[in-house]
Protein backbone atom coordinates (compact mmCIF):
# COMPACT_ATOMS: atom_id res chain seq x y z
CA UNK A 1 0.00 0.00 0.00
CA UNK A 2 3.03 2.25 0.77
CA UNK A 3 4.99 2.05 -2.70
CA UNK A 4 1.26 2.26 -4.26
CA UNK A 5 0.81 6.02 -2.44
CA UNK A 6 4.48 6.66 -3.66
CA UNK A 7 4.04 5.55 -6.89
CA UNK A 8 0.73 7.69 -7.35
CA UNK A 9 2.52 10.55 -5.47
CA UNK A 10 5.61 10.76 -7.99
CA UNK A 11 3.17 10.52 -10.69
CA UNK A 12 1.46 13.67 -9.56
CA UNK A 13 4.55 15.50 -8.92
CA UNK A 14 5.19 14.18 -12.28
CA UNK A 15 2.08 15.79 -13.82
CA UNK A 16 2.90 19.13 -12.08
CA UNK A 17 6.15 19.72 -13.26
CA UNK A 18 4.70 18.96 -16.71
CA UNK A 19 1.68 20.65 -16.40
CA UNK A 20 4.14 24.11 -15.62
CA UNK A 21 6.21 23.97 -18.38
CA UNK A 22 3.60 23.14 -20.53
CA UNK A 23 1.58 25.83 -19.25
CA UNK A 24 4.86 28.44 -19.72
CA UNK A 25 5.44 26.76 -23.13
CA UNK A 26 1.93 27.70 -24.30
CA UNK A 27 1.46 31.44 -22.60
CA UNK A 28 4.93 32.46 -24.24
CA UNK A 29 5.44 30.45 -27.27
CA UNK A 30 3.43 33.01 -29.35
CA UNK A 31 5.65 35.64 -28.64
CA UNK A 32 8.52 33.40 -29.64
CA UNK A 33 9.80 33.20 -25.58
CA UNK A 34 13.28 32.27 -25.38
CA UNK A 35 14.34 29.78 -22.43
CA UNK A 36 17.83 30.59 -22.55
CA UNK A 37 19.97 32.48 -20.26
CA UNK A 38 16.65 32.65 -17.82
CA UNK A 39 15.61 30.80 -14.65
CA UNK A 40 14.29 28.16 -16.75
CA UNK A 41 17.96 26.66 -17.22
CA UNK A 42 17.76 25.72 -13.89
CA UNK A 43 14.75 23.20 -14.77
CA UNK A 44 16.59 20.35 -15.69
CA UNK A 45 18.99 19.75 -12.77
CA UNK A 46 15.99 20.48 -10.92
CA UNK A 47 14.12 17.84 -12.51
CA UNK A 48 16.94 14.82 -11.98
CA UNK A 49 18.18 16.47 -8.42
CA UNK A 50 14.34 16.09 -7.27
CA UNK A 51 13.33 12.85 -9.11
CA UNK A 52 16.43 11.75 -7.93
CA UNK A 53 16.22 11.82 -4.42
CA UNK A 54 12.30 10.93 -4.55
CA UNK A 55 12.59 7.54 -6.18
CA UNK A 56 15.48 6.59 -5.13
CA UNK A 57 16.79 5.87 -8.58
CA UNK A 58 19.42 7.65 -10.69
CA UNK A 59 19.16 6.75 -14.19
CA UNK A 60 15.86 7.59 -15.13
CA UNK A 61 16.12 10.82 -13.59
CA UNK A 62 18.92 11.52 -15.34
CA UNK A 63 17.27 10.98 -18.31
CA UNK A 64 13.94 12.92 -17.82
CA UNK A 65 15.82 15.79 -16.66
CA UNK A 66 17.88 15.67 -19.97
CA UNK A 67 14.62 15.18 -21.56
CA UNK A 68 13.18 18.09 -19.61
CA UNK A 69 15.73 20.31 -20.90
CA UNK A 70 15.86 19.49 -24.34
CA UNK A 71 12.01 19.88 -24.45
CA UNK A 72 12.61 23.70 -23.03
CA UNK A 73 15.55 24.10 -25.77
CA UNK A 74 13.24 22.67 -28.85
CA UNK A 75 9.90 24.89 -27.38
CA UNK A 76 8.44 20.86 -27.20
CA UNK A 77 9.02 20.19 -31.02
CA UNK A 78 9.14 16.60 -31.03
CA UNK A 79 11.94 15.95 -33.80
CA UNK A 80 14.02 18.70 -31.97
CA UNK A 81 13.33 17.19 -28.49
CA UNK A 82 15.00 13.99 -29.81
CA UNK A 83 17.82 15.71 -31.70
CA UNK A 84 18.76 18.09 -28.84
CA UNK A 85 18.25 14.63 -26.28
CA UNK A 86 21.10 12.99 -28.71
CA UNK A 87 23.09 15.71 -30.43
CA UNK A 88 23.32 18.55 -27.98
CA UNK A 89 22.68 15.96 -24.63
CA UNK A 90 25.12 12.18 -24.93
CA UNK A 91 27.12 13.15 -28.29
CA UNK A 92 28.22 16.61 -27.07
CA UNK A 93 28.84 14.59 -23.39
CA UNK A 94 30.57 12.54 -25.19
CA UNK A 95 32.91 14.70 -27.66
CA UNK A 96 35.82 15.69 -25.98
CA UNK A 97 38.90 14.02 -25.14
CA UNK A 98 38.49 14.62 -21.68
CA UNK A 99 35.55 12.96 -20.69
CA UNK A 100 36.45 10.10 -23.00
CA UNK A 101 39.86 10.02 -21.43
CA UNK A 102 38.21 9.52 -18.00
CA UNK A 103 35.85 6.78 -19.33
CA UNK A 104 39.02 4.97 -20.32
CA UNK A 105 40.79 5.03 -17.18
CA UNK A 106 37.40 4.08 -15.27
CA UNK A 107 37.16 1.17 -17.53
CA UNK A 108 41.01 0.42 -16.97
CA UNK A 109 41.31 0.85 -13.68
CA UNK A 110 37.99 -1.65 -13.35
CA UNK A 111 40.06 -4.36 -14.97
CA UNK A 112 42.89 -3.46 -12.90
CA UNK A 113 40.39 -4.24 -9.87
CA UNK A 114 39.45 -7.42 -11.39
CA UNK A 115 42.94 -8.82 -11.68
CA UNK A 116 43.58 -8.03 -8.91
CA UNK A 117 40.96 -9.48 -6.80
CA UNK A 118 40.74 -12.77 -8.98
CA UNK A 119 44.33 -13.34 -8.40
CA UNK A 120 44.23 -13.08 -4.88
CA UNK A 121 46.66 -10.04 -4.80
CA UNK A 122 43.21 -8.46 -3.15
CA UNK A 123 43.01 -11.34 -0.52
CA UNK A 124 46.76 -11.33 0.31
CA UNK A 125 46.26 -7.85 1.38
CA UNK A 126 43.27 -8.32 3.34
CA UNK A 127 45.07 -11.05 4.79
CA UNK A 128 48.10 -8.59 6.08
CA UNK A 129 46.03 -5.55 6.73
CA UNK A 130 44.25 -8.06 9.47
CA UNK A 131 47.21 -8.42 11.32
CA UNK A 132 48.05 -4.72 11.63
CA UNK A 133 44.44 -3.05 11.46
CA UNK A 134 42.50 -4.42 14.34
CA UNK A 135 40.35 -1.65 14.75
CA UNK A 136 37.59 0.26 12.88
CA UNK A 137 38.96 3.93 14.01
CA UNK A 138 42.60 2.77 12.56
CA UNK A 139 40.75 1.52 9.33
CA UNK A 140 39.32 4.64 8.51
CA UNK A 141 42.01 6.94 9.68
CA UNK A 142 43.75 4.82 7.27
CA UNK A 143 41.26 5.36 4.55
CA UNK A 144 41.80 9.00 4.94
CA UNK A 145 45.72 8.51 5.18
CA UNK A 146 45.91 6.86 1.86
CA UNK A 147 43.31 9.58 0.21
CA UNK A 148 46.29 12.37 1.71
CA UNK A 149 49.32 10.65 -0.27
CA UNK A 150 47.04 10.26 -3.40
CA UNK A 151 45.80 14.44 -3.75
CA UNK A 152 47.19 14.39 -7.36
CA UNK A 153 43.77 14.13 -8.72
CA UNK A 154 40.60 13.44 -7.17
CA UNK A 155 39.04 10.81 -10.07
CA UNK A 156 42.33 9.26 -9.24
CA UNK A 157 42.33 9.48 -5.75
CA UNK A 158 38.78 8.32 -5.34
CA UNK A 159 38.97 4.70 -7.65
CA UNK A 160 42.06 4.10 -6.06
CA UNK A 161 41.92 4.69 -2.10
CA UNK A 162 38.29 2.95 -2.85
CA UNK A 163 39.17 -0.26 -3.97
CA UNK A 164 42.50 -0.72 -2.10
CA UNK A 165 40.73 -0.04 1.23
CA UNK A 166 37.57 -1.94 0.57
CA UNK A 167 39.27 -5.04 1.70
CA UNK A 168 40.08 -3.48 5.09
CA UNK A 169 36.85 -1.71 5.62
CA UNK A 170 34.48 -4.55 5.23
CA UNK A 171 36.84 -6.65 7.49
CA UNK A 172 36.43 -3.99 10.21
CA UNK A 173 32.54 -3.94 9.65
CA UNK A 174 32.59 -0.44 8.18
CA UNK A 175 29.65 0.36 5.97
CA UNK A 176 30.10 1.06 2.05
CA UNK A 177 28.22 4.45 2.62
CA UNK A 178 31.07 5.61 5.34
CA UNK A 179 33.45 4.44 3.31
CA UNK A 180 32.73 6.35 -0.04
CA UNK A 181 31.95 9.21 2.25
CA UNK A 182 35.83 9.27 3.57
CA UNK A 183 37.34 8.79 0.10
CA UNK A 184 34.81 11.21 -1.42
CA UNK A 185 35.50 13.69 1.26
CA UNK A 186 38.79 13.65 1.83
CA UNK A 187 39.91 13.49 -2.34
CA UNK A 188 38.60 17.11 -3.54
CA UNK A 189 39.46 18.58 -0.09
CA UNK A 190 42.63 17.58 -0.42
CA UNK A 191 43.11 18.22 -3.99
CA UNK A 192 41.94 21.76 -3.47
CA UNK A 193 44.59 22.88 -0.95
CA UNK A 194 47.44 20.80 -2.44
CA UNK A 195 49.29 23.14 -4.89
CA UNK A 196 50.61 20.02 -7.21
CA UNK A 197 47.51 18.56 -8.26
CA UNK A 198 44.91 18.88 -11.27
CA UNK A 199 42.53 21.21 -9.46
CA UNK A 200 45.18 23.52 -8.86
CA UNK A 201 46.19 23.39 -12.72
CA UNK A 202 42.30 24.22 -13.18
CA UNK A 203 42.35 27.38 -10.92
CA UNK A 204 45.61 28.39 -12.48
CA UNK A 205 44.38 27.89 -16.05
CA UNK A 206 40.52 30.33 -14.98
CA UNK A 207 42.32 33.12 -13.77
CA UNK A 208 43.97 35.55 -16.10
CA UNK A 209 46.30 39.20 -15.69
CA UNK A 210 46.90 37.46 -12.43
CA UNK A 211 49.95 34.72 -10.96
CA UNK A 212 47.36 31.73 -10.92
CA UNK A 213 49.75 29.64 -9.06
CA UNK A 214 50.76 32.29 -6.55
CA UNK A 215 46.94 33.64 -6.01
CA UNK A 216 45.91 29.35 -5.46
CA UNK A 217 48.14 29.31 -2.89
CA UNK A 218 47.26 32.21 -0.57
CA UNK A 219 43.54 31.04 -1.10
CA UNK A 220 44.34 27.62 0.85
CA UNK A 221 44.08 29.51 4.49
CA UNK A 222 41.19 30.66 3.52
CA UNK A 223 39.48 27.45 2.00
CA UNK A 224 37.39 26.98 4.70
CA UNK A 225 34.74 24.48 3.90
CA UNK A 226 37.75 22.22 2.21
CA UNK A 227 40.08 22.57 5.23
CA UNK A 228 36.62 21.91 7.33
CA UNK A 229 35.35 18.76 5.26
CA UNK A 230 38.75 17.16 6.17
CA UNK A 231 38.80 17.80 9.90
CA UNK A 232 35.38 16.33 9.80
CA UNK A 233 36.25 13.00 8.40
CA UNK A 234 38.91 13.53 11.16
CA UNK A 235 36.81 13.88 13.79
CA UNK A 236 34.23 11.43 13.06
CA UNK A 237 36.42 8.59 12.33
CA UNK A 238 38.27 8.96 15.46
CA UNK A 239 35.33 9.64 17.89
CA UNK A 240 33.39 7.21 15.38
CA UNK A 241 30.41 9.57 15.58
CA UNK A 242 27.76 9.13 13.16
CA UNK A 243 24.68 10.87 12.46
CA UNK A 244 21.24 10.94 10.43
CA UNK A 245 20.96 8.35 7.86
CA UNK A 246 25.03 7.73 7.80
CA UNK A 247 24.30 6.26 11.63
CA UNK A 248 21.50 3.56 10.21
CA UNK A 249 24.55 2.18 7.91
CA UNK A 250 27.30 2.31 10.50
CA UNK A 251 24.44 0.26 12.89
CA UNK A 252 23.45 -2.10 10.36
CA UNK A 253 27.66 -2.46 9.34
CA UNK A 254 28.30 -3.14 13.21
CA UNK A 255 25.84 -6.18 13.03
CA UNK A 256 27.15 -7.92 9.83
CA UNK A 257 24.90 -5.47 7.18
CA UNK A 258 27.69 -3.41 5.21
CA UNK A 259 25.45 -2.01 2.72
CA UNK A 260 21.61 -1.28 4.35
CA UNK A 261 21.09 -0.65 0.36
CA UNK A 262 22.27 -2.94 -1.64
CA UNK A 263 24.61 -1.90 -4.19
CA UNK A 264 25.29 -2.96 -8.02
CA UNK A 265 27.27 -6.01 -7.92
CA UNK A 266 30.98 -5.64 -8.87
CA UNK A 267 33.33 -8.17 -10.36
CA UNK A 268 36.12 -7.31 -7.20
CA UNK A 269 32.97 -8.31 -4.89
CA UNK A 270 31.71 -11.55 -7.04
CA UNK A 271 34.85 -13.15 -8.87
CA UNK A 272 36.88 -16.74 -8.07
CA UNK A 273 39.61 -15.23 -6.36
CA UNK A 274 43.19 -17.56 -5.50
CA UNK A 275 45.01 -18.69 -2.90
CA UNK A 276 48.46 -18.18 -4.86
CA UNK A 277 48.23 -14.01 -4.43
CA UNK A 278 50.70 -12.35 -2.26
CA UNK A 279 51.20 -8.64 -0.93
CA UNK A 280 53.42 -7.53 -3.63
CA UNK A 281 50.81 -8.95 -6.09
CA UNK A 282 49.08 -5.90 -4.94
CA UNK A 283 51.67 -3.39 -3.77
CA UNK A 284 53.58 -3.46 -7.31
CA UNK A 285 50.41 -2.88 -9.32
CA UNK A 286 49.22 -0.09 -7.25
CA UNK A 287 52.70 1.76 -6.76
CA UNK A 288 53.36 1.46 -10.60
CA UNK A 289 49.83 2.83 -11.45
CA UNK A 290 50.75 6.05 -9.27
CA UNK A 291 54.24 6.82 -10.57
CA UNK A 292 52.74 6.06 -13.88
CA UNK A 293 49.94 8.46 -13.66
CA UNK A 294 51.92 11.05 -12.36
CA UNK A 295 54.61 10.69 -14.37
CA UNK A 296 52.26 11.10 -17.86
CA UNK A 297 50.77 14.21 -16.15
CA UNK A 298 54.49 15.72 -15.88
CA UNK A 299 55.34 14.71 -19.29
CA UNK A 300 52.04 16.09 -20.61
CA UNK A 301 53.02 18.93 -19.23
CA UNK A 302 56.19 19.67 -20.68
CA UNK A 303 58.47 19.00 -17.50
CA UNK A 304 60.74 17.06 -19.88
CA UNK A 305 60.94 20.19 -22.12
CA UNK A 306 62.05 22.56 -19.95
CA UNK A 307 58.95 23.42 -18.22
CA UNK A 308 59.19 23.98 -14.10
CA UNK A 309 57.34 21.13 -11.79
CA UNK A 310 54.47 23.26 -10.86
CA UNK A 311 54.06 24.90 -14.20
CA UNK A 312 54.42 21.01 -15.60
CA UNK A 313 51.18 20.38 -13.86
CA UNK A 314 49.46 22.94 -14.55
CA UNK A 315 49.62 22.72 -18.14
CA UNK A 316 48.97 19.28 -18.29
CA UNK A 317 46.23 16.89 -19.36
CA UNK A 318 44.82 14.86 -16.40
CA UNK A 319 42.76 13.01 -18.03
CA UNK A 320 44.89 11.76 -20.95
CA UNK A 321 47.75 11.03 -18.27
CA UNK A 322 45.22 8.95 -16.16
CA UNK A 323 44.59 7.00 -19.12
CA UNK A 324 47.90 6.04 -19.91
CA UNK A 325 48.87 5.32 -16.94
CA UNK A 326 45.93 3.06 -16.00
CA UNK A 327 46.86 0.97 -19.68
CA UNK A 328 50.73 0.90 -18.66
CA UNK A 329 49.62 -0.39 -15.41
CA UNK A 330 47.24 -2.95 -16.68
CA UNK A 331 49.64 -4.60 -19.45
CA UNK A 332 52.01 -5.29 -17.07
CA UNK A 333 49.34 -6.74 -14.56
CA UNK A 334 48.72 -8.87 -17.02
CA UNK A 335 52.53 -9.85 -18.20
CA UNK A 336 53.06 -9.86 -14.56
CA UNK A 337 50.27 -12.56 -13.41
CA UNK A 338 50.95 -14.25 -16.66
CA UNK A 339 54.95 -14.96 -15.58
CA UNK A 340 53.74 -15.34 -12.22
CA UNK A 341 51.27 -18.09 -13.15
CA UNK A 342 48.45 -16.52 -11.17
CA UNK A 343 46.25 -16.34 -13.68
CA UNK A 344 45.63 -18.24 -17.12
CA UNK A 345 45.93 -16.90 -20.34
CA UNK A 346 41.99 -17.74 -20.27
CA UNK A 347 41.15 -16.12 -16.94
CA UNK A 348 43.32 -12.61 -17.59
CA UNK A 349 41.52 -11.83 -20.49
CA UNK A 350 38.01 -12.90 -18.27
CA UNK A 351 39.10 -10.89 -16.06
CA UNK A 352 39.81 -7.82 -18.79
CA UNK A 353 35.72 -8.49 -19.46
CA UNK A 354 34.37 -8.79 -15.90
CA UNK A 355 36.26 -5.79 -14.91
CA UNK A 356 34.72 -3.84 -18.13
CA UNK A 357 31.30 -5.36 -16.93
CA UNK A 358 31.41 -3.89 -13.52
CA UNK A 359 31.91 0.33 -14.32
CA UNK A 360 29.04 -0.06 -16.76
CA UNK A 361 26.73 1.61 -14.28
CA UNK A 362 29.02 4.24 -13.32
CA UNK A 363 29.67 4.73 -17.26
CA UNK A 364 26.30 5.04 -17.67
CA UNK A 365 25.67 7.73 -14.71
CA UNK A 366 28.28 9.53 -15.97
CA UNK A 367 27.12 10.26 -19.62
CA UNK A 368 23.97 10.81 -18.43
CA UNK A 369 25.57 13.14 -16.29
CA UNK A 370 27.50 14.40 -18.84
CA UNK A 371 24.79 14.81 -21.13
CA UNK A 372 22.36 16.81 -18.45
CA UNK A 373 25.17 19.37 -18.07
CA UNK A 374 25.45 19.99 -21.67
CA UNK A 375 22.35 20.59 -22.12
CA UNK A 376 21.82 22.99 -19.13
CA UNK A 377 24.70 25.05 -20.13
CA UNK A 378 23.15 25.14 -23.88
CA UNK A 379 20.05 27.19 -22.13
CA UNK A 380 22.00 29.44 -20.57
CA UNK A 381 22.52 29.03 -17.32
CA UNK A 382 26.38 30.45 -17.29
CA UNK A 383 25.13 33.88 -18.27
CA UNK A 384 21.67 33.35 -15.89
CA UNK A 385 24.09 32.75 -12.81
CA UNK A 386 26.46 35.19 -13.73
CA UNK A 387 23.72 38.20 -14.51
CA UNK A 388 22.31 37.59 -11.28
CA UNK A 389 25.95 36.84 -9.92
CA UNK A 390 27.09 40.47 -10.87
CA UNK A 391 23.85 42.32 -9.83
CA UNK A 392 24.32 41.11 -6.79
CA UNK A 393 27.40 42.90 -5.83
CA UNK A 394 26.44 46.69 -5.64
CA UNK A 395 26.95 47.92 -2.11
CA UNK A 396 27.97 44.42 -0.74
CA UNK A 397 31.56 44.10 -0.60
CA UNK A 398 32.25 42.73 2.67
CA UNK A 399 29.38 39.96 2.25
CA UNK A 400 30.93 39.23 -1.18
CA UNK A 401 32.88 36.05 -0.23
CA UNK A 402 29.74 34.74 1.11
CA UNK A 403 27.68 35.51 -2.21
CA UNK A 404 30.50 33.80 -3.85
CA UNK A 405 30.55 31.40 -1.86
CA UNK A 406 27.01 30.48 -1.94
CA UNK A 407 26.30 30.85 -5.63
CA UNK A 408 28.95 28.72 -6.59
CA UNK A 409 27.42 25.81 -4.12
CA UNK A 410 24.36 26.48 -5.64
CA UNK A 411 25.69 26.16 -9.50
CA UNK A 412 28.21 23.06 -8.92
CA UNK A 413 25.12 21.39 -6.98
CA UNK A 414 22.64 22.16 -10.07
CA UNK A 415 25.60 21.45 -12.69
CA UNK A 416 27.33 18.34 -11.29
CA UNK A 417 30.26 19.89 -11.87
CA UNK A 418 32.95 22.36 -9.64
CA UNK A 419 35.29 22.83 -12.46
CA UNK A 420 32.51 23.83 -14.65
CA UNK A 421 31.56 26.60 -11.39
CA UNK A 422 35.18 27.89 -11.05
CA UNK A 423 35.42 28.64 -15.24
CA UNK A 424 32.16 30.52 -14.67
CA UNK A 425 32.89 32.31 -11.34
CA UNK A 426 36.27 32.96 -11.38
CA UNK A 427 36.84 35.53 -13.94
CA UNK A 428 33.81 37.55 -12.55
CA UNK A 429 35.98 37.75 -8.98
CA UNK A 430 38.88 38.57 -10.68
CA UNK A 431 37.32 41.06 -13.22
CA UNK A 432 35.53 43.11 -10.27
CA UNK A 433 38.63 44.96 -9.07
CA UNK A 434 38.67 44.05 -5.85
CA UNK A 435 42.22 45.13 -3.77
CA UNK A 436 44.32 41.71 -3.51
CA UNK A 437 43.04 39.95 -0.09
CA UNK A 438 39.32 40.16 -1.10
CA UNK A 439 39.84 38.87 -4.49
CA UNK A 440 41.92 35.82 -2.58
CA UNK A 441 39.22 35.67 0.06
CA UNK A 442 36.71 35.70 -2.93
CA UNK A 443 38.45 33.01 -4.81
CA UNK A 444 39.08 30.75 -2.29
CA UNK A 445 35.02 31.04 -1.45
CA UNK A 446 34.57 30.43 -4.73
CA UNK A 447 37.06 27.42 -5.24
CA UNK A 448 35.45 25.94 -1.54
CA UNK A 449 31.81 26.82 -3.18
CA UNK A 450 31.98 23.92 -5.94
CA UNK A 451 33.58 21.49 -3.85
CA UNK A 452 30.81 21.92 -1.75
CA UNK A 453 28.27 21.73 -4.24
CA UNK A 454 29.73 19.16 -5.69
CA UNK A 455 29.21 16.96 -2.79
CA UNK A 456 25.98 17.88 -2.26
CA UNK A 457 24.87 16.94 -6.18
CA UNK A 458 23.18 13.52 -7.24
CA UNK A 459 24.76 13.95 -10.47
CA UNK A 460 28.05 14.95 -9.66
CA UNK A 461 30.78 12.72 -11.46
CA UNK A 462 33.33 12.68 -8.22
CA UNK A 463 29.87 11.43 -6.37
CA UNK A 464 29.42 8.55 -8.59
CA UNK A 465 33.17 7.82 -8.61
CA UNK A 466 33.14 7.38 -5.19
CA UNK A 467 30.17 5.35 -5.07
CA UNK A 468 31.69 3.20 -7.86
CA UNK A 469 35.00 2.81 -5.78
CA UNK A 470 33.20 2.18 -2.21
CA UNK A 471 30.63 -0.16 -4.24
CA UNK A 472 28.09 1.53 -2.81
CA UNK A 473 24.44 2.59 -4.03
CA UNK A 474 24.96 6.37 -5.46
CA UNK A 475 22.10 7.51 -3.62
CA UNK A 476 22.48 6.27 -0.28
CA UNK A 477 26.36 7.98 -0.63
CA UNK A 478 24.35 10.93 -1.51
CA UNK A 479 21.85 10.73 1.04
CA UNK A 480 24.04 9.85 4.07
CA UNK A 481 26.97 12.72 2.65
CA UNK A 482 25.22 15.37 2.46
CA UNK A 483 23.94 16.13 6.32
CA UNK A 484 28.04 16.09 6.76
CA UNK A 485 28.36 18.65 3.94
CA UNK A 486 25.47 20.82 5.40
CA UNK A 487 27.06 20.55 8.45
CA UNK A 488 30.43 22.24 6.61
CA UNK A 489 28.68 24.59 4.54
CA UNK A 490 26.57 26.22 7.39
CA UNK A 491 29.53 27.29 9.21
CA UNK A 492 31.86 27.81 6.10
CA UNK A 493 28.93 30.20 5.07
CA UNK A 494 29.00 31.71 8.12
CA UNK A 495 33.33 32.34 7.96
CA UNK A 496 33.10 33.82 5.06
CA UNK A 497 30.60 36.47 6.57
CA UNK A 498 33.66 37.05 9.02
CA UNK A 499 36.50 36.72 6.83
CA UNK A 500 34.15 39.97 4.54
CA UNK A 501 35.34 41.79 7.89
CA UNK A 502 38.09 40.77 9.35
CA UNK A 503 40.51 39.65 6.32
CA UNK A 504 42.84 37.44 8.41
CA UNK A 505 43.02 33.61 7.84
CA UNK A 506 44.45 33.42 11.60
CA UNK A 507 41.71 34.85 12.91
CA UNK A 508 39.17 32.89 10.99
CA UNK A 509 40.11 29.20 10.64
CA UNK A 510 40.64 28.81 14.56
CA UNK A 511 37.02 30.10 14.74
CA UNK A 512 35.67 27.87 12.28
CA UNK A 513 37.56 25.08 13.37
CA UNK A 514 36.50 25.52 17.24
CA UNK A 515 32.45 26.07 15.76
CA UNK A 516 32.92 22.28 13.85
CA UNK A 517 34.15 21.16 16.73
CA UNK A 518 31.20 22.55 19.14
CA UNK A 519 28.31 21.76 16.31
CA UNK A 520 29.77 18.38 16.51
CA UNK A 521 29.34 17.92 20.27
CA UNK A 522 26.01 19.62 20.25
CA UNK A 523 25.19 17.04 17.67
CA UNK A 524 26.22 14.15 19.41
CA UNK A 525 24.96 15.11 23.11
CA UNK A 526 21.40 15.27 21.47
CA UNK A 527 21.56 12.19 19.21
CA UNK A 528 23.83 9.96 21.62
CA UNK A 529 20.17 8.48 23.12
CA UNK A 530 18.58 8.16 19.90
CA UNK A 531 18.06 4.87 17.86
CA UNK A 532 19.08 4.98 14.53
CA UNK A 533 15.88 4.95 12.38
CA UNK A 534 15.99 2.28 9.49
CA UNK A 535 16.41 3.29 6.00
Amino acid sequence: MFILKKKIALSAILLVIIAGICYAVYGHAIDGYDFTGTAWSLVPPAVAIILALITKEVYSSLFLGLVSGALLYSHFNTIDTLESVFVHGILSGLDGSSNLGILTFLVTLGILVSLLSRSGATKAYGRWAGKHIHSRRVAMLSTFALGVVLSVDDYFNTLTAGNVMRPITDSNKISRAKLAYIIDATAAPMCMIMPISSWAAAVSANVENVNGVEMFLKAIPFNFYSILTLAMVVITSAAQFDFGPMKVHESNAKNGDIFTVPAPETSADNSDENSKGKLPDLIIPVVLLIVSCISYMLYTGGLFEGKSLIDAFADCNASLALSMGALVTVGFTVIYYYMRDLLSFKELMESVASGFKSMVPAILILIFAWSLSEITVLLGVNEFVSGVFSGSLAGLSSFLPAIVFLVSVGLAFATGTSWGTMGIILPIVVGIGLDETMTVISISACLAGAVCGDHCSPISDTNIMSSTAAGCDHLAHVETQLPYAAVVLTISAASYVLAGFVKNAAICLPISFLTLVLTLFVIKRITRDKKPVEA
